[in-house]
């Protein structure tokens, strides 16, 4: 399940957007019930990007901002209180790490869900039941 980690350079004292990508991992994980799961924890990947700030918009002005992105399996993120508690505690650990500087109004997250049998691992389409069967094993 890869996570896109957008930030304006800077919002993060440098050095700590490893920190960030990390416990918002640990968050949807934890969201989930699979902290620590064999199958799933090895396929949590994704990326940093660390923007200029004359590249970083909102409301059509040059912003500070952080964007938390998770492209997921269509089963993920599944029930109201799973998308409230990660978004939530994902928006607050980018608060929190740029010492209350960049302000949660200018951190947005969302989750792009994939299409059943569209999602692949190794070379491989897996459908949901596929996926389902692997996360009970790990």
């Amino acid at each position: 399940m890869p996570l896109t980690l957008t930030l304006t350079e800077g919002v993060l004292p440098a050095g700590t957007e490893k920190l960030a990508f990390r416990r918002i991992c640990d968050s949807m994980l934890k969201w989930h019930g699979l902290s620590g799961n064999k199958v799933m924890t090895p396929n949590v990947v994704g990326a940093i990007h660390l923007l200029p700030k004359h590249q970083t918009y909102s409301g059509l002005q040059e912003t500070d901002i952080a964007f938390i992105e998770w492209k997921v399996p269509s089963f993920a993120f599944n029930t109201p209180e799973i998308q409230q508690g990660h978004i939530e505690e994902a928006t607050n650990i980018i608060h929190e790490l740029s010492g209350g500087s960049l302000p949660k109004h200018q951190i947005w997250a969302n989750v792009v869900h994939a299409v059943d049998g569209a999602w692949g691992i190794a070379g491989q389409a897996l459908t949901n039941k596929q996926l389902g069967e692997a996360l009970s094993t790990g």
